[in-house]
């Protein structure tokens, strides 16, 4: 039985297609319909950057509630369902709460022009307004300076994770354009976290604080993060923090992590909330292990992950993390979107890959074909081929190696039809 926000959310994709038309003119004409909601949240943190948004945020939610705060957090985009971009002080948003709000929302915008992005953000922000908590975590869409969620007023603290390039057709085509437009997040006087940032990046940011008086708390300048013996170490003017390694699998995360315990120690959290923002986070898709469902109980000697990492940054971290296993012939299973520079994704990972199976992405219009993805491989030097489907990809790798590591890869979109159709 299909829910009634399916049929609402169905509904809005039709009449606002999703397209990226970057202004807040839209938002503050259906804000203001709804009464503001934006104006009436918790203190809110938020979170922009290119590359380890959804983790660091992740860390942030596990130590907050970890200390017995009440938290609402924004992500996108969704895996599975569309609920999960909306969590209400901890849990998913009720089918029914976020049915209501939905129906709110497009009685209140009256047909008038508005992105998918941008009305579902003003639900999101209604729902927040009626729900107490102590906290609410909000995740960028796309760029920060003029992303739908970039309509509040007065943050506790921003995050800006690394930024490296992506979307070039709406942020620009170099790496200080590109941080500008993520650095438009920050707030007069409002302290601003920063993870480790290119020389062009952080003068990007930099440039940005100094007219507006921000306060940064930067990697590298007020707050350090490293690997020792297999732990994390962090360092602040506060003190050292010796911690378990963040649960979450690659080197990458202990940089994401830092950043974390940098918010945390900001808000002056007790001590266990910080090893808990490490161990006890969760966030699919990124190097995810599958251990069970119908794709494990087909190639059940295989060692399956699964990443929705997408540009050539999140490649790069890809291979490292790879290179960081034991040794085990790694064949990739790949889908993109033709938005996306895949060779700059795929440049890091042919070292590590015995092979590569390209597929399209089910239902998605701006998939590329398998042999288009297939093609960028062979020329990378990954020896190729393509399937139809991720099944028959599997199928092939584990006939031929039936103790093969495999990496479902290149897309969240294939990503996330691998974790509903995979259970």
């Amino acid at each position: 039985m299909t829910a009634h926000s399916d049929v609402i959310l169905e509904r809005m994709m039709a009449l606002h297609p999703k397209i990226i038309d970057l202004t807040l003119d839209r938002m503050w004409r259906l804000l203001g319909e709804l009464g503001d909601p934006q104006e009436h949240l918790p203190p809110v943190i938020h979170v922009a950057g290119t590359n380890g948004k959804g983790s660091t945020l992740a860390m942030i939610r596990a130590g907050l509630e970890a200390a017995g705060k009440r938290v609402h957090v924004y992500t996108s985009p969704h895996l599975a369902r569309f609920h999960e971009r909306i969590r209400l002080a901890g849990d998913l948003i009720p089918e029914a709460q976020l049915a209501e709000v939905l129906d709110e929302c497009v009685a209140r915008n009256g047909g008038g022009s508005i992105t998918y992005f941008e009305i579902t953000t003003c639900a999101a922000l209604l729902a927040f307004a009626r729900e107490p908590a102590d906290y609410c975590l909000l995740e960028v869409g796309l760029g920060g300076r003029l992303d739908a969620t970039n309509v509040i007023d007065s943050p506790a603290m921003t995050v800006i994770t690394p930024v490296s390039i992506d979307h070039q057709q709406y942020l620009g085509e170099t790496l200080g354009q590109i941080a500008f437009e993520k650095a438009g997040i920050l707030k007069r006087g409002v302290p601003c976290v920063v993870g480790p940032q290119a020389e062009a990046a952080i003068e990007a940011i930099e440039a940005r604080a100094a007219r507006l008086a921000t306060p940064l708390i930067a990697q590298g300048q007020q707050w350090h993060v490293w690997e020792e013996r297999g732990r994390l170490i962090y360092q602040d003017e506060r003190g050292l923090l010796d911690l378990p390694a963040p649960i979450l699998p690659g080197a990458h995360q202990f940089d994401n992590a830092g950043a974390a315990l940098a918010v945390l120690r900001h808000l002056d959290l007790p001590e266990p909330a910080f090893e808990a923002a490490l161990t006890r986070a969760e966030w699919p898709a990124r190097m995810q292990k599958l251990t069970h469902g119908p794709l494990k109980d087909s190639a059940p000697q295989a060692e399956l992950w699964l990443d929705g990492g997408h540009n050539p940054a999140a490649g790069e971290a890809l291979g490292r993390h790879l290179a960081s296993l034991p040794k085990r012939p790694t064949h990739l299973i790949c889908g993109m979107l033709r938005t996306k520079d895949v060779a700059g994704f795929l440049r890091p990972l042919a070292d590590e890959a015995s092979s590569l199976t390209a597929v399209e992405i089910p239902g998605e219009a701006a998939t590329l074909s398998a042999e288009e993805t297939a093609e960028v491989a062979r020329d990378l030097g990954i020896a190729t081929r393509s399937a139809a489907s991720v099944a028959e990809a599997l199928g092939a790798i584990t006939a031929a190696d039936p103790l093969a590591r495999v990496l479902i890869c290149g897309s969240l979109y294939l990503a996330g039809r691998i974790l509903r159709e995979n259970g």
